[in-house]
């Protein structure tokens, strides 16, 4: 059975698929391509069928990372089929909470930097979109920062569908 994973910011273009770039490389990393998928969604519609901002792109390649994307809004619909809904700030969050058709789904949505144990208690990735290149690269750091304790609990919810 597949994991689902879906990374969820404001328009799609900076912050989750950043995210999904590079959680999709730590999985490939960890071996775990096969049961793991990874996406990405905005809350709103403003940038559906855009590329990745070229700023994030610039960045991700930058760092090694590939980034083929394309923009979408997250839709309700499809909390049925994911484990994870992983919201880049707390705005998110709240959208997305709002929009879960059940607690349960509502208790998929987690933030982002929750996973990284070194974050303080802002637990927001900053939007990057209305500065410079400084912000996108802050962005990646934290996202990187949280990508390993997110794949760590994801491991052990697949061990754990295993056992």
């Amino acid at each position: 059975m597949t994991y689902r994973v879906c990374f969820v910011c404001t328009g799609n273009i900076c912050r989750s698929p950043m995210a999904e770039s590079v959680f999709r490389a730590r999985v490939e990393e960890a071996g775990l391509d096969e049961q793991v998928e990874v996406d990405s969604a905005g809350t709103g519609d403003w940038h559906e069928g855009d590329g990745a901002d070229p700023r994030t792109v610039a960045v991700l390649e930058g760092h090694g990372y590939d980034c083929d994307h394309i923009a979408r809004q997250f839709q309700a619909a499809w909390f049925s089929r994911l484990d994870l809904v992983i919201a880049l700030d707390s705005g998110h969050l709240k959208v997305l909470r709002r929009l879960a058709p059940t607690a349960e789904d509502a208790a998929k949505v987690r933030l982002l930097r929750s996973y990284d144990p070194a974050a303080d208690d802002d637990l927001d990735v900053p939007d990057p979109y209305y500065g410079g290149m400084d912000g996108f690269e802050a962005c990646l750091e934290m996202v990187e920062s949280a990508s390993h304790g997110l794949l760590a609990d994801v491991r052990e919810d697949l061990e754990g569908r295993a056992a």
